[in-house]
């Protein structure tokens, strides 16, 4: 299904970058089809998960399988290609800026937003493991807003978080990568500008249907 595609970006690219949602319904046969066809493309590959990968409570096998076809599905670990550092986690929802959910009141509130700090915290420690010349961070969700406007207003907030940003800032990746806002701006960027592009595949088939990815040089 992806074959043309993956072939036109192994011949582009260095690396391939994949920002989650690997299957519609995290199921292992789903992540089997696309391992077939990622076994094509020679050139280092680096994912993480996103919600869709959880929907079936098979994540683990997902992740297995896509491993098995050569892929770094990074869950707060690193890889190094060529002097590039990668640094990836999923990450999770809690809004923006001024309006980020606080860890008040009900326990499953607290739960809620405790996930988006210790995925936030898991970012930061792969980030600082790194000694790389350039940084690269890999999310599912987006850690600002800018890139997530363009979605409903109701439902913002699921679509990352700005505690994200905050350790991506920290350290100074050099550039940041997520999906799942899929109808969300194409770029912007953090408060101390790193350039962060929202690659969802069905925001970039609207937006440059002969070429739906992002391609960048570092």
């Amino acid at each position: 299904m992806y074959r043309e595609l993956l072939a036109d970006i192994c011949e582009k690219a260095d690396v391939l970058v994949l920002c989650g949602d690997l299957t519609d319904h995290g199921l292992p046969h789903q992540a089997e089809v696309l391992a077939e066809e990622l076994r094509s493309c020679k050139i280092p590959q680096v994912a993480v998960l996103g919600n869709h990968d959880f929907e079936s409570g098979q994540q683990d096998e997902v992740r297995r399988i896509v491993a098995q076809a050569g892929v770094r599905v990074l869950d707060g670990e690193t890889y190094e290609f060529d002097g590039v550092g990668f640094a990836g986690v999923k990450g999770f929802a809690g809004g923006f800026d001024n309006r980020m959910l606080q860890p008040w009141g009900e326990e499953i509130i607290k739960r809620f937003v405790y996930e988006t700090v210790n995925e936030a915290l898991r970012l930061e420690s792969a980030l600082a493991h790194l000694r790389t010349e350039h940084t690269v961070a890999v999310l599912h969700y987006a850690p600002i807003r800018q890139t997530v406007e363009g979605e409903p207003a109701e439902v913002i907030p699921y679509l990352g978080s700005s505690r994200l940003a905050e350790p991506i800032d920290h350290f100074g990746a050099s550039v940041v990568f997520h999906g799942h806002a899929h109808y969300g701006t194409p770029q912007g960027k953090t408060a101390k500008g790193i350039p962060v592009y929202n690659a969802s595949l069905p925001l970039l088939r609207r937006v440059n249907p002969k070429q739906p990815y992002v391609l960048i040089e570092l």
